[in-house]
Order: C-alpha cells, then sequence, then structure tokens
C-alpha cells in the first residue's frame, strides 16, 4: 500500500510539475524584446499607469534606450487587468494562449495581473530601441482595445 501511496504521489507532483512548466513555457523568456528588469536599487524615472474597462491611461509613452523605469500600475477598474510588455507578435501570440487558459498567472518580470482596486510595480530597464506594447490577455479585453504603446528611442 505504501508503494501505490508514493507512486501516486510522485505521479501527481510530476503532472503537477508539467502543469505549471506548460503556463510558464507559454509566457517564459531567457530574453525579452523589450529589455530586462531593472535593477530596483538604482534610480529610475517613475511612470504610473492606470488600468480600467478596457483603456490604460496613459496610452502612448516615449523613452531613451538605456532609461530605467520604474511602472506603478494601479488597476482602478471593477475587475481584474494585466499589463504584460513585449512586442505587438508576442502578445498576440499569448493573448491566443491566454483564451486556452484564461485564469493563468504571470509571474515574469514584464507582467503583472492585478484585482481590481490593487497595484504593483514593474522595474524595466529598455535596453532595446523600437516600439513594444503594454496589453492586458486576458480574453476580450486586447481586442476591446486595452493596449498601450512604449516608444524607445
Amino acid at each position: 500500500m505504501t508503494k501505490i501511496t508514493t507512486a501516486g504521489l510522485a505521479l501527481i507532483a510530476l503532472a503537477t510539475a508539467a502543469v505549471s512548466a506548460f503556463a510558464h513555457e507559454q509566457h517564459g523568456h531567457s530574453s525579452y524584446s523589450a529589455g530586462e528588469p531593472g535593477n530596483p536599487n538604482k534610480p529610475s524615472r517613475t511612470i504610473e499607469v492606470e488600468m480600467s474597462e478596457m483603456a490604460f491611461k496613459p496610452a502612448n509613452i516615449e523613452v531613451k534606450r538605456g532609461e530605467q523605469i520604474r511602472f506603478v500600475i494601479r488597476n482602478v477598474g471593477k475587475e481584474d487587468h494585466e499589463f504584460l510588455l513585449a512586442t505587438t507578435a508576442e502578445n498576440l501570440k499569448h493573448a491566443e494562449t491566454m483564451k486556452k487558459h484564461p485564469h493563468m498567472e504571470h509571474d515574469d518580470p514584464n507582467g503583472v495581473r492585478l484585482a481590481p482596486r490593487t497595484s504593483a510595480e514593474i522595474v524595466w530597464k529598455f535596453t532595446h530601441a523600437g516600439s513594444f506594447e503594454y496589453a492586458c490577455l486576458i480574453p476580450d479585453h486586447r481586442d476591446y482595445g486595452m493596449t498601450g504603446r512604449i516608444t524607445v528611442k
């Protein structure tokens, strides 16, 4: 009986690890298109971003290449919202995965999911010039226009 219980627990552990790996694999990155996680101990410019029903405020942000930004993200809406920083193509691909797994949690340094009336910070260093976006990838939110644009010069 002990061997069966041990084998059963091992199978449960493996299944749990596989599900976690799948969820993380879908949005994990060995490198990030928009830069890299910033150092919270170094000075940075702070930009406050509000999320509400199907909108970000501000909707457009400009930064300099090499600049580190402390994003203070507040969900002022009435439902959960996300802030996920990537390229448009990456966010579109990830949005498709979110349709299959709408309650997927994000633990990446370039994204956060927030309940109503909560806030979080992301510190990000923009090491690549270009155009990037932040979007809410909860099913249908991006489709209804919940995106913002970051231009790195």
